[in-house]
């Protein structure tokens, strides 16, 4: 074998280095490679995490949005939240001004002056303080209660924000400070609720106003007809029995005997205030089939009720599919709510009596309750307005 030259000990040399170098490469890429699947599974951990959380927030944010809100702070009312929202105000006043809303840097100097130091300190503090004010009091204004969650984390990251520009300084907005901004946007939200309710409460009780007010004009219109008519006869009987003519007063007596039995009737049901009629109807134009409202009206005549009901609000007439008189119609009313309870359409406003079955399954539970007369009954609606609309969009197509 040849010996080995000097040359070529030096080729083996650098081979083998290069070769090292190689392996010591695609150890560290290897190490690297490592790293970055451990840094992408982290990643896609945090993002099912996060993708979890976005899912239960769209999930609160649709029940609020629909009416189902959980108070975080239960008042008595609008009143006591807007009490409680004056108290918060006061103390991040008193916060500011005792200069605990911020935390920062004690040992700053400019120029070697401490004096100097702390004053900068305090102006950029307050600069800081002010941006995140503006950013809360913005979270504030157009706060909505499906958004709560969305505004503080808003807030949140805000915070952060300045707490990283501020970081040479040490300066961030202080723990108390932050709590009470975030207790301030839960008591905005939960006073907006609580307003929303009290609202929907006064809207009901001018309706309940005025259908009562509608029930007391129809008495006292129906009471001054009957003693008119009851006058009438009178004089008319006064003047037969002047002439001796008996056949006709006794017939003229038994007409105002009606009279004084339907004013006695008129004068009970004014006095009753539980008395009336109690409605099945439904509007297959305006909520499409098997959707039925059941309602109370104390009205001597209830198909003015109805007529109400069918305002400029719906698109079409309602429909009547039964009338039910009651002498504890209130009653009646709250039973049939109850036993259809399983099939009420909001089941949050309790104040919308609309329910999802048919007039013949409210047929069958008016058969079960006493106390009820059955005055009419249809189980097909007419709909003649939304039928005949039907057919001109199907002659028009």
């Amino acid at each position: 074998m040849a010996p080995v030259t000097s040359t070529e000990t030096e080729q083996i040399g650098i081979f083998g280095a290069q070769k090292r170098a190689l392996l010591a490469e695609n150890a560290g890429l290897a190490e690297e490679n490592q790293r970055l699947r451990q840094q992408v599974a982290a990643a896609t951990e945090q993002l099912r995490e996060l993708r979890t959380q976005v899912v239960a927030t769209d999930e609160v944010a649709a029940l609020q949005e629909a009416g189902i809100y959980e108070y975080r702070h239960p008042l008595q009312d609008a009143v006591a939240y807007k009490s409680r929202l004056a108290d918060i105000k006061d103390t991040l006043k008193a916060m500011t001004s005792q200069r605990t809303a911020v935390k920062s840097a004690t040992s700053w100097t400019v120029n070697g002056s401490v004096q100097k130091g702390t004053a900068m300190v305090r102006e950029v503090s307050k600069l800081m303080l002010r941006a995140y004010n503006a950013e809360a009091d913005n979270c504030v204004r157009t706060l909505r209660p499906h958004t709560l969650q969305a505004s503080i984390a808003r807030l949140a990251k805000a915070r952060d924000t300045i707490a990283r520009l501020g970081q040479t300084m040490s300066i961030q907005i202080s723990d108390a400070y932050h709590r009470q901004r975030i207790l301030e946007l839960e008591l905005t939200a939960d006073y907006l609720v609580k307003q929303e309710e009290e609202k929907e409460r006064i809207r009901a009780e001018r309706e309940r106003q005025k259908e009562e007010e509608a029930a007391r004009r129809d008495f006292e219109r129906e009471k001054t007809r009957l003693l008119k008519e009851q006058a009438h006869y009178s004089t008319a009987l006064a003047r037969l029995q002047e002439k001796g003519d008996a056949t006709g007063a006794a017939g003229m007596q038994e007409r105002l005997t009606q009279i004084a039995e339907t004013l006695e009737a008129v004068g009970r049901r004014a006095a009753n205030i539980r008395a009336g009629y109690v409605y099945v109807i439904s509007n297959i134009g305006s909520f499409g089939e098997n959707m039925i409202k059941i309602g109370m009206t104390r009205r001597l005549d209830p198909r003015e009720r109805i007529r109400e009901l069918g305002d400029a609000s719906v698109p079409f007439r309602f429909d009547v599919h039964a009338f039910i008189f009651s002498e504890d119609a209130v009653s009646l009313e709250t039973e049939l709510h109850r036993r259809l309870e399983h099939c009420r359409v909001n089941q949050v406003n309790r104040r919308r009596e609309f329910f999802r079955t048919t007039p013949a399954e409210v047929l069958a539970l008016l058969e079960q309750v006493a106390g009820s007369h059955l005055l009419e009954f249809t189980e097909i609606p007419e709909a003649l307005e939304w039928r005949a609309s039907k057919a001109g969009l199907t002659q028009a197509g």
